[in-house]
């Protein structure tokens, strides 16, 4: 076996597994229809998938190349009307390759509530932190909402945004996937715990030595 660097994606690759990251998302119910939207890194700026369609409906030459500057070289083709906001997240997350934002019903039901999602439940921490926030409101598609989810996402790995929906970001598109799965199910479990009564929050020196747990959390689980 060859001890060289491995292989990066080819742009064929990488647009599959956008496509089939969005078909994933819709098919879970995460994000059905036409809402939400998926990208990955690609040279200086991302692939995301197009504006307004269905993603049963596409094949991977619909994915659409944003620059860093947000330029679309390809002006046949129109990106997700998210774009800002997926190019923000990654100026503020070097270190996350992919995007995915869905607006699944218990994730969406909370933001809509302005309510982030606290230290309810450990797995608040697979997310990075104390809690999950839930970033202002500002009108879909604009510079103002991307500025509000890369502080959102700064120290977190997902974030609600208000009257909106969630976004969520990985070192993979699987990651980022799995993520916001595991998001709506803790939104759908807190607001159950919410008709109960009050939630019993874990405190901050708990969720500190969590947080040290997720360091390794997953770890035998193979990268997708």
């Amino acid at each position: 076996m060859s001890k060289g660097k491995s292989r990066r994606p080819s742009e064929k690759s990488l647009r599959k597994a956008v496509l089939d990251t969005a078909l994933a998302m819709s098919s879970s119910g995460l994000s059905p229809g036409r809402s939400g939207n998926v990208s990955c890194r690609f040279d200086d700026g991302m692939l995301i998938t197009p504006s307004g369609v269905r993603y049963d409906g596409i094949d991977p030459d619909d994915i659409v190349f944003v620059s860093a500057d947000g330029s679309v070289p390809d002006d046949r083709q129109t990106p997700s009307t998210e774009w800002h906001f997926h190019l923000a997240a990654y100026r503020a997350r070097p270190d996350r390759f992919a995007v995915v934002h869905t607006h699944s019903m218990h994730a969406t039901v909370l933001a809509c509530a302005h309510r982030a999602i606290p230290a309810f439940h450990y797995m608040v921490g697979v997310a990075g932190g104390k809690d999950i926030p839930c970033v202002p409101y500002a009108t879909f598609g604009t510079a103002e909402l991307a500025r509000h989810v890369a502080t959102g996402l700064q120290d977190r790995d997902a974030c609600l945004m208000a009257n909106h929906g969630q976004i969520a970001i990985g070192p993979t598109l699987g990651h980022a996937l799995e993520l916001a799965a595991e998001v709506e199910a803790l939104s759908e479990q807190y607001y159950k715990v919410l008709t109960l009564g009050p939630a019993n929050i874990l405190n901050d020196d708990e969720m500190a030595l969590l947080l040290d747990k997720f360091k390794t959390y997953g770890r035998n689980v193979a990268e997708k």
